[in-house]
């Protein structure tokens, strides 16, 4: 059970780092592969011609590691603000037809599924980190996200 529980940790590791490389590199990626035993990482790029890069296509940029994050900009008037965790598209609902997971005016509590990202052929859920309810919805469904982009904002409850 041990042995489980320590292949999860790493595999959320993994992935934390994933996302944040993928957030962090330029271009799109095509293919991020992971694996636990040995800890494997493989990220591949799509090949952009050498015209818009302006560098040979098969060496993909990188940011630097030692690069801090940008500070998130101030939300409004206290409100919390659930942010996409990857660059992708956007469902507010489960599948297509489907009621959404929160509408205007709904209280969340924390670790509730507030949405989707769809990454990769990966639907990620955005879950709220904090209890408030639901005062803006602010990208509409199927629309494509940036890494730490406002989904949804909370009034704190």
């Amino acid at each position: 059970m041990e042995a489980a529980h320590e292949v999860d940790v790493v595999l959320a590791g993994l992935r934390r780092h994933a996302r944040q490389l993928v957030a962090e590199v330029a271009g799109p990626v095509r293919r991020v592969r992971l694996r636990s035993g040995d800890t494997v990482l493989e990220v591949e790029w799509h090949e952009a011609p050498a015209a818009e890069t302006g560098r040979a296509p098969d060496a993909p940029a990188v940011a630097p590691a030692s690069e801090v994050p940008a500070p998130r900009p101030a939300s409004r008037a206290g409100r919390i603000e659930v942010r996409s965790p990857m660059v992708g598209t956007f469902y507010r609902a489960p599948e297509p037809g489907a009621a959404p997971f929160v509408t205007v005016g709904d209280l969340v509590r924390p670790g509730q599924v507030v949405g989707i990202v769809e990454a990769m052929k990966l639907m990620n859920e955005v879950t709220a980190e904090r209890a408030g309810r639901v005062v803006e919805v602010l990208v509409d469904d199927g629309r494509p996200v940036e890494y730490d982009q406002p989904l949804v904002a909370l009034e704190p409850a």
